[in-house]
C-alpha cells in the first residue's frame, strides 16, 4: 500500500517543509486549499506559484484538488466556532462537529477519492499545523477507511 501523508504550512520554513517531504519519500503533493496563498512574510513560500517551483526543484509533483477544499461558508462556520472558544486558527485543537458533519456530507461524500490514489507516495496539504484541526484529516481518514492506505501526519517538530 502506498502511504498517504498529511502536512500543513504553519510551523515550517520552506527548507524544513521540503526536507520533511523528501525525507518521507513524498513524490506527489495534493493541495487541498481553496485559496492557495498564506498571509504574512513567514509563509510566502507556501503561496501557490512559489510552492510549485520549490516542489518541482525537489522533484515532487503538484496537483490542486480544489473540489476537496472547504467552501467559504464552511470556513466561516469553523471561524465562528474558533471565536466562540476563544482560539485562533493557529491555536485550534479540534474541528467543530457541525463543520465536520457538513464537510463530510457536502464535499467528501460526493467526491471520488479513488482519483487521489496513486502508486506514488502522496501528501495532502493545507495550512493548519496539526492534521486533526484541518479538513485534510477527514480526507486522510476516508482514504484509510475506503482504500486501506496507511496515514502519517507530518509535523514540523517530528
Amino acid at each position: 500500500m502506498t502511504p498517504i501523508a498529511t502536512i500543513g504550512v504553519y510551523g515550517f520554513t520552506a527548507e524544513t517543509f521540503l526536507s520533511k517531504l523528501t525525507g518521507e519519500g513524498v513524490e506527489l503533493l495534493l493541495d487541498l486549499r481553496q485559496r492557495r496563498g498564506v498571509r504574512g512574510p513567514d509563509y510566502s513560500w507556501a503561496n501557490s506559484v512559489r510552492l510549485q517551483h520549490a516542489l518541482a526543484a525537489a522533484d515532487i509533483a503538484y496537483r490542486h484538488v480544489k473540489a476537496l477544499a472547504p467552501t467559504t461558508e464552511l470556513r466561516h462556520l469553523q471561524y465562528r466556532e474558533d471565536d466562540r472558544q476563544g482560539v485562533g486558527k493557529r491555536n485550534r485543537v479540534a474541528l467543530a462537529p457541525e463543520y465536520t458533519e457538513r464537510y463530510t456530507r457536502e464535499i467528501l461524500d460526493p467526491f471520488d477519492l479513488g482519483t487521489l490514489v496513486s502508486p506514488h507516495p502522496t501528501a495532502l496539504l493545507c495550512v493548519e499545523r496539526d492534521a486533526e484541526t484541518c479538513h485534510r484529516s477527514l480526507v486522510a481518514a476516508r482514504l484509510h477507511a475506503t482504500h486501506g492506505l496507511p496515514v502519517t501526519n507530518l509535523r514540523p517538530d517530528r
